[in-house]
């Protein structure tokens, strides 16, 4: 029993010391590289839950689910949604929307949200031409 013991001790011990032994560690780690551009956005779960608060917005101004679908943009990553940080803890969004199974869009919506939540949509209608 007392010999169980002691090699069960002797293989724990020598597990640890293997695994914190700097002659195994990495001496020479891979270099780190920076983008030459990285834009990161210090506030994506807010910017995310102001995508998705807009988007919901533009479903209930066109009907619901049933009658409106807004563009993929506006389901995936929020920093690639079409959106304008307005600066003052607002994020306008303009984005496009479509009868579900439809292949052309046909219905605008600008909406613009705030940091705690309030939403406001000033435009919801036909796509209208943007100026060059």
């Amino acid at each position: 029993m007392k010999l169980n013991i002691r090699l069960a001790c002797l293989v724990a011990l020598s597990t640890l010391a293997v695994g914190v032994s700097p002659t195994l560690s990495n001496a020479n780690p891979a270099p780190q590289y920076e983008a030459d551009r990285v834009i990161v956005i210090d506030n994506n779960i807010e910017l995310n839950r102001a995508k998705n608060l807009a988007r919901q917005a533009a479903e209930v101004a066109n009907g619901g689910l049933g009658k409106y679908r807004a563009e993929a943009a506006m389901h995936g990553a929020a920093k690639e949604s079409p959106f304008v940080d307005n600066g003052n803890g607002t994020w306008t969004f303009t984005f496009k929307g479509q009868k579900p199974g439809a292949s052309v869009y046909t219905v605008e919506t600008v909406v613009t949200v705030s940091q705690d939540g309030r939403i406001r949509v000033y435009y919801n209608g036909p796509i209208r031409q943007r100026s060059q």
